[in-house]
C-alpha cells in the first residue's frame, strides 16, 4: 500500500497508456476487417463484369427487341448527318459541268482571275503585281494533263470563294493564295502549300494558306464571313504579327515616299492663310511650315491601331456523295 501511494502517479499513467492501446488495437481490428469487406464486395463486382463481357450479344427477348433499336439509331445518326450538311454545301466548280473540255477551262481560268483582280480594286484590296491567285503555272496553257480538269475547276471555284470572302471584308491587301497540288502541271512552288489533304469516312478536307493583310476589324469580318458561309470552311490556325509598312511609289517621279528625292508631305496651311479668318489669341504661324498649330485641350486619341499581317490556314470540307 505504502509502494502505490510512492507510485501513484506511474500507476495512473499505465492504466491511461493501457487503455488507449487497447482503444487502438480494437480500432485497428474493426477498420482491417471492413477492409476485407469492402475487397470482397469489389472482387465479386469484377466477376459479374468480366461475365458480362464474356456473354455474347443477343438481339433481344420478347421484351427488349436490340436489332430494332439498333436500326432506330442508325436512322438517326443518318439523320443528323443529312441536317448537318446544309452547313456544308459544296462549292461550285469553275466550269460547273460534268464534262470539263480544255478549252472551256482556259477560257473560265482567265476570265475569273481577271474578274477577281477587278473585284480586288473595287474593293480597294492590294494585290502583288500580276497576280494570278495561284494559278501562275497554267494560265497560259491552252492543254492539261490527263484528269486534272476536275480537281483544278473545283480549286479555282474554292479560290474565287475565299477571295470574294476576303475581299467583302475590305481587307488592305492579299500576299498570297496558297494551295494543294492537284495537277503535273502545277509546278510553282510559290503557289501551293505541303500540308495534304485528308480523306476520312465522310468527307474530304482541302487546306488553303492564305497570307493577307487588314486591321482587327476586317479580320473579325474575314472569320465571320467563313463562319457564316454555307460552305465547309473550318479556319484551323490564325497566326498574326505586325505588318511592315507598305512603301507607295509616285507615278509621276517613281520614287518611293520617304526615299532620297521624293516630294515631302506639306501639311494644310494655317488660319492666317483663310481671308476673313482672325486667329485665335496665342496664335503663332510657322513661316516655313504653315502648319497648324495643337491647341490644348483637343480630342484624344482612343484609338492608334496598326495595321496587321496574318497568316490563315483554312480546310474546305467537301462531304462524300454516300454520307448525304
Amino acid at each position: 500500500m505504502a509502494w502505490i501511494k510512492r507510485n501513484l502517479y506511474f500507476l495512473i499513467g499505465g492504466g491511461i497508456a493501457l487503455a488507449l492501446l487497447g482503444g487502438a488495437g480494437f480500432y485497428l481490428f474493426t477498420q482491417n476487417q471492413r477492409n476485407n469487406e469492402l475487397t470482397a464486395k469489389l472482387d465479386e463486382t469484377y466477376g459479374v463484369l468480366n461475365q458480362l463481357n464474356q456473354q455474347p450479344i443477343l438481339p433481344g427477348n420478347n421484351k427488349v427487341d436490340n436489332i430494332k433499336i439498333a436500326k432506330e439509331q442508325l436512322q438517326q445518326i443518318h439523320g443528323f448527318i443529312k441536317r448537318a450538311g446544309k452547313f456544308f454545301a459544296p462549292v461550285a466548280p469553275i466550269p460547273d459541268s460534268e464534262t470539263v473540255t480544255d478549252e472551256a477551262f482556259a477560257a473560265q481560268l482567265r476570265n475569273t482571275i481577271e474578274q477577281l483582280q477587278r473585284s480586288a480594286t473595287a474593293a480597294s484590296v492590294t494585290l502583288p503585281p500580276h497576280y494570278d491567285f495561284s494559278f501562275s503555272a497554267i494560265k497560259s496553257k491552252i492543254s492539261f494533263a490527263p484528269g486534272s480538269l476536275h480537281p483544278l475547276a473545283a480549286q479555282l471555284g474554292e479560290v474565287k470563294t475565299i477571295c470574294d470572302i476576303l475581299f467583302a471584308a475590305k481587307i488592305n491587301a492579299l500576299d498570297s493564295v496558297r494551295r494543294v497540288r492537284v495537277s503535273p502541271d502545277d509546278k510553282e512552288m510559290a503557289d501551293y502549300t505541303d500540308l495534304p489533304s485528308v480523306t476520312n469516312d465522310l468527307a474530304v478536307l482541302t487546306p488553303f494558306e492564305l497570307t493577307f493583310r487588314c486591321f482587327s476589324g476586317e479580320l473579325a469580318g474575314v472569320l465571320g464571313g467563313f463562319a457564316y458561309s454555307p460552305y465547309g470552311f473550318i479556319v484551323k490556325t490564325v497566326a498574326i504579327e505586325p505588318a511592315a509598312p507598305v512603301t507607295t511609289t509616285d507615278p509621276a517621279t517613281g520614287n518611293a515616299a520617304g526615299a532620297p528625292g521624293a516630294m515631302p508631305l506639306q501639311r494644310a496651311p494655317g488660319l492666317e492663310s483663310i481671308p476673313g479668318m482672325v486667329p485665335p489669341a496665342g496664335f503663332a504661324p510657322n513661316p516655313t511650315v504653315g502648319a497648324v498649330p495643337v491647341v490644348r485641350g483637343g480630342l484624344p486619341t482612343v484609338l492608334n491601331e496598326r495595321p496587321l499581317r496574318v497568316s490563315l490556314l483554312l480546310e474546305v470540307v467537301k462531304l462524300k456523295k454516300a454520307a448525304n
